[in-house]
């Protein structure tokens, strides 16, 4: 019998690639490249009213995305980051006002020194767990808020204002810091949202993702949870720390009821966060537009104004539970950060030796 020469078969291997961007990330990116030129020259075409206003919103748009990746990422639900916008506060005034130290200069080191001090804070509190872990980061801020108010150089319980002197070295005229004070603002905020972003799309981020979805999963490929959880613990009183400093260089004056105000730097920030989006990135942005809103529209109608928060935080848990952002993802799938992986399937390649194979 002759021999038959029978081809070798032939299957085909997709090939696929992660990819971080979508087309709405595209577009996302684009529109933030644009409102980041026009923010930058608010200057030129807002009036006082207008600047200080902004720099306020992007001072708690940064205080949420904060609070958002110690909570929505990290699962550190803290009520207690009050103690860290108090403690920049404080150094900041430290610093200029005993050391003399400049402004300008005061705002990392606070931020350093909130660092440093996060990492012993750290060590007690994550003994905790769950709501034990939520009131001992309550009674932290409490213990600051009362040694502060022991500071007699500060003013102790009154407080105390930054001196003529000082404030004249951030600029020499009121509109010269005015401007000053708008561009660290929205400075800041870009670098804590590029910092966080950064923090996402790296190894870091993947574990994050890992504790979010199922910490004990996480643990048990290989995620050390309590490294991951101390760094962002300490990141995050970084950030925060400087957000506080630049918060009162702006007030000009500091007092321990003021600085350490669970009200102001904790409660409306998880409110900010949870009504825009807990563990979404673009959550803060949009909870702290709604926040703004109300507050702007309703503040003058006393208990009414506090009423109508309460009411839209139900409504939106009722309706949305993730969350704003998290209500448009789910049901249109928008994404304006390139930060989800995504397996892309490209042009499927042949390869001998097996059958053929359709795309998946």
């Amino acid at each position: 019998m002759s021999a038959t020469h029978v081809e070798p078969a032939t299957h085909v291997d997709p090939v696929t690639r992660v990819e971080h961007t979508t087309p709405s990330s595209r577009i996302g990116v684009a529109l933030a490249g644009a409102l980041l030129v026009v923010l930058a020259a608010a200057p030129a075409w807002g009036g006082r009213q207008d600047l200080h206003l902004l720099a306020e919103f992007y001072g708690y748009v940064a205080l949420a995305s904060l609070w958002n990746l110690l909570a929505g990422y990290a699962g550190l639900v803290s009520v207690g980051q009050q103690a860290y916008v108090g403690l920049g506060a404080y150094v900041l005034f430290a610093l200029t006002i005993l050391a003399g130290v400049h402004p300008l200069l005061a705002l990392p080191l606070a931020g350093v020194i909130g660092a440093l001090v996060a990492v012993p804070v750290a060590g007690l509190i994550f003994r905790l767990r769950g709501h034990y872990f939520a009131i001992g980061t309550w009674v932290v801020a409490e213990v600051f808020r009362l040694l502060s108010s022991q500071i007699s150089a500060l003013g102790g319980g009154s407080g105390i204002s930054l001196p003529i002197g000082i404030v004249t070295s951030v600029g020499s005229s009121r509109q010269a810091r005015e401007f000053l004070i708008y561009w660290l603002a929205l400075a800041i905020l870009v670098a804590v949202l590029g910092a966080i972003f950064l923090l996402l799309r790296s190894r870091y981020g993947l574990a994050l993702t890992a504790i979010r979805d199922n910490e004990l999963a996480a643990r048990s490929n290989g995620v050390d949870a309590t490294r991951v959880k101390l760094v962002v613990y300490v990141v995050t009183a970084f950030g925060t720390a400087i957000v506080g400093a630049l918060i009162f260089l702006q007030k000009l004056r500091v007092s321990p009821d003021t600085a350490f105000s669970v009200n102001d730097w904790t409660a409306f920030v998880i409110f900010i966060t949870v009504i825009g989006g807990i563990g979404r990135l673009e959550g803060p942005l949009i909870g702290t537009i709604v926040f703004f809103a109300l507050r702007e529209t309703l503040a003058e109608r006393g208990s009414l104004y506090l009423l109508m928060l309460g009411a839209v935080a139900i409504a939106v848990m009722l309706k949305a539970p993730k969350g704003i952002w998290g209500f448009f993802v789910a049901r249109f799938g928008w994404q304006l950060l390139p930060l989800e992986r995504r397996l892309t399937i490209l042009q499927p390649r042949r390869s001998k030796g097996g059958s053929d194979h359709g795309n998946a």
